[in-house]
C-alpha cells in the first residue's frame, strides 16, 4: 500500500507546481509572452494567456497558511489580464486554505483525483503485439501533437464530466509549449506504422508525472494506454523514482485503468474558480 501522508502529498504538488512553472517559462521563452509566475503559501500562481489551461493556483497550503496580501495581488493580476482564477486545492493541504478562498468568492466547481504507484515497478504487463511505443524526437513532433489534441479533444465520456473546456487551437499551443519544457519527455504508439496516440512524462524529485496519454477514437479498448503505462513505469524506475503519479477525473477511464495496472488512489483536488 502506498500511503497519502502531507509529506507525499507536499511531494506530488511540488512536482505539479514545478511542471505548471516550467511550463509558463516554456512558452515565454518559445512566444516572446509575457507569463505571471509567483510562488505562494508553498505552491504556486501561473498566468500565461486569457484563455489557457495553466492559468491556476497550485500547491497551496503545503507551507502554511495563505497570506491574504499575497493572494490579493495575485486576484488583482488575474483580474488586469481579465483572466478566471481557478485554484486546484488538495485535501492534503492547510485546511484554512478552502475557507479563505470561499470567503474571497471563490465557488467549488469540481475535483480531480491523484493516484500513485510505488516505485520500482515489477511484473509490468508486456507490450500488446501490434503496438509500438517510441520516443518522441523532433521528426515526429507535429504528429505526436496531433494525436494527443485529437485525443484529448474527444474524451471518454465514462465518470464526471470535465469542468475544463478549451478551444483547440488553445491546446494545441498549450500542449506544444510544455512538451518543450525541461525534463518533459514524450511517447507515441503506432499501430500498423500510424500514429495512433501520444503519452508525456516527466520527472521531479523522485516524482515521475503521467502527464497526460491521449488514443484516438477509432483505436481506443485495444491496450494502447497500457502500453504507454508499462513503458513510463519501466523508464521511471530505472530513473529512481519512487512513485509515479497520475491525475484523472472522479469515475473516468483513466481512473479505472490506472487502477487496474495497480495504482491507488492517494488524495482529491477541490477545483475553485473566482470569475
Amino acid at each position: 500500500m502506498l500511503f497519502a501522508s502531507t509529506a507525499l502529498g507536499a511531494r506530488i504538488e511540488r512536482a505539479e507546481g514545478s511542471l505548471i512553472s516550467d511550463s509558463a517559462r516554456a512558452i515565454a521563452r518559445n512566444r516572446g509572452a509575457e507569463v505571471f509566475v509567483q510562488p505562494i503559501a508553498g505552491g504556486v500562481a501561473v498566468l500565461t494567456e486569457e484563455e489557457s489551461p495553466l492559468n491556476k493556483l497550485v500547491g497551496l497550503g503545503f507551507d502554511g497558511p495563505v497570506d491574504e496580501a499575497e493572494l490579493e495581488l495575485v486576484e488583482r493580476t488575474f483580474a488586469a489580464r481579465g483572466a478566471a482564477l481557478r485554484a486546484e486545492v488538495a485535501c492534503l493541504a492547510e485546511p484554512s486554505v478552502c475557507e479563505l478562498l470561499t470567503r474571497r468568492g471563490y465557488a467549488l466547481i469540481g475535483f480531480e483525483n491523484v493516484l500513485g504507484r510505488a516505485l520500482p515497478a515489477e511484473h509490468l504487463p508486456a507490450i500488446p503485439a501490434g503496438i509500438e511505443i517510441t520516443p518522441g524526437g523532433p521528426d515526429d513532433f507535429a504528429a505526436w501533437l496531433d494525436v494527443v489534441v485529437t485525443g484529448f479533444a474527444t474524451p471518454d465520456t465514462q465518470g464526471v464530466p470535465s469542468h475544463e473546456s478549451y478551444p483547440r487551437e488553445v491546446i494545441e499551443r498549450v500542449v506544444g509549449d510544455m512538451a518543450t519544457a525541461e525534463g518533459f519527455v514524450r511517447y507515441l504508439a503506432r499501430r500498423a506504422g500510424s500514429p495512433v496516440g501520444g503519452a508525456s512524462m516527466r520527472l521531479h524529485a523522485g516524482v515521475a508525472q503521467l502527464c497526460g496519454a491521449a488514443t484516438l477514437p477509432a483505436h481506443r479498448r485495444r491496450g494502447v494506454q497500457g502500453a504507454f503505462l508499462a513503458r513510463r513505469l519501466a523508464e521511471a524506475s530505472a530513473a529512481g523514482c519512487d512513485v509515479a503519479v497520475m491525475t484523472t477525473q472522479p469515475g473516468s477511464k483513466s481512473q479505472e485503468n490506472g487502477q487496474r495496472k495497480g495504482f491507488e488512489l492517494l488524495y482529491a483536488r477541490a477545483i475553485l474558480e473566482r470569475a
